[in-house]
């Protein structure tokens, strides 16, 4: 969004005025934690992205992918391959359970985990395969799946970008036995913060339940502590009917938002087409329908452009970072030759919809000035 001195920032929360107004109404009646909004958010979840799949509301994203986990039966010395270019919250939770993680390489042409390093990562010791649709854009699905159907185990999918997003046309959050979404301040729909669990197998779904909930059953009448037990261990990662009120929302927008990013990045995909030194990912895939979260570009001398768009009061940045940078993942740095190669050179551009076309085209114009 430009600011009054002009400024056009890399992210910028979509907030509809119905969401205003729904917070509101929530805040007067007698449920504003987790209650019947949460339901409804889910069963509409569901039955859009989930193909009837339960659908189980948490705290946030980074709850989601926990939960996976434990209902994968993900636990210590469990090894999982797991992308390396991702928000670390991909990464982290298997750090909560204490799995070995093997990274990945990338996609040149995606920035997604590349299924063939996969292919000689996995070994009769992986637990999962964990993928993340980097900017929005579907990974290899058929590939991961082959190769999790051949060693018996489980994919499960960071799906915080690519809310919307299809794969042979089928919608993410349909596909996997696990899919992970987030509701983050700047994601398509917003809860403030917030995430949703999508599941394949249904019995999974009220042990999930239980979980997000100190690993007591909610549903069960309350009958004095004698009579009361908690027989596994829970955390608190439930959504509240505030946040709930403002998903629903966001998913009455959604398709006007998803059709404007998508429009926006088709936009960007014209007017830096040809353009020397600049690549665009993700813009040429017609088997699967991009969710736009983010545009991604790979440009030469990076840091000279970053430097030219800032002088000329445009963001831009990394976003996210190798995860076997930090300290956190010490030990477990390997070679990988395409995260290797572009470390240096990818760069995302504003893409939200406080932006217009003419944002976009006084973006490629700097970029197309030379840096």
């Amino acid at each position: 969004m430009k600011t009054d001195k002009g400024k056009i920032v890399l992210f910028h929360p979509h907030v509809p005025e119905s969401a205003i107004h729904a917070v509101e109404r929530t805040l007067r009646t007698r449920w504003i934690g987790q209650g019947p909004r949460v339901e409804e958010f889910e069963r509409r979840f569901s039955d859009r992205f989930g193909s009837g799949r339960p659908a189980v509301a948490v705290g946030a994203g980074t709850d989601a992918l926990h939960l996976a986990y434990i209902l994968a039966g993900i636990n210590e010395g469990k090894e999982i391959i797991a992308p390396v270019l991702t928000c670390a919250a991909t990464n982290i939770p298997l750090l909560y359970v204490r799995a070995k993680v093997q990274f990945a390489d990338i996609q040149p042409r995606t920035l997604n985990i590349d299924p063939s390093h996969v292919r000689g990562l996995v070994n009769e010791h992986t637990a999962a395969i964990v993928c993340v649709h980097y900017g929005g854009l579907a990974c290899d699905m058929d590939q991961l799946g082959s190769i999790a159907l051949a060693w018996g185990i489980p994919v499960i999918e960071d799906a915080a970008h690519a809310l919307g997003a299809t794969y042979h046309g089928i919608p993410v959050g349909s596909l996997s036995d696990f899919t992970a979404f987030s509701f983050q301040a700047i994601k398509h729909i917003t809860t403030g913060d917030g995430g949703m669990l999508t599941i394949k197998q249904n019995s999974l779904a009220e042990k999930a339940k239980r979980i997000r909930w100190f690993g007591i059953d909610r549903t069960s009448e309350y009958v004095g502590m004698g009579d009361n037990d908690i027989e596994e261990l829970g955390y608190k990662y439930q959504m509240t009917d505030i946040a709930a009120s403002m998903g629903l929302a966001g998913l009455d927008e959604l398709d006007q938002v998803l059709a404007l990013r998508r429009k926006l990045f088709e936009k960007y995909k014209e007017e830096l087409e040809g353009v020397p030194g600049i690549e665009l990912i993700g813009g040429d895939y017609t088997d699967r329908e991009h969710a736009a979260w983010l545009c991604t570009i790979v440009a030469e001398n990076r840091s000279d452009l970053q430097r030219k768009l800032s002088d000329n009061m445009i963001e831009s940045g990394q976003v996210h970072y190798r995860n076997d940078r930090y300290s956190i993942f010490s030990g477990l740095r390997k070679e990988l030759p395409t995260m290797n190669a572009l470390e240096d050179r990818y760069l995302s551009l504003p893409l939200h919809t406080k932006m217009t076309f003419g944002d976009v085209e006084r973006i490629c114009s700097v970029i197309r000035s030379g840096w």
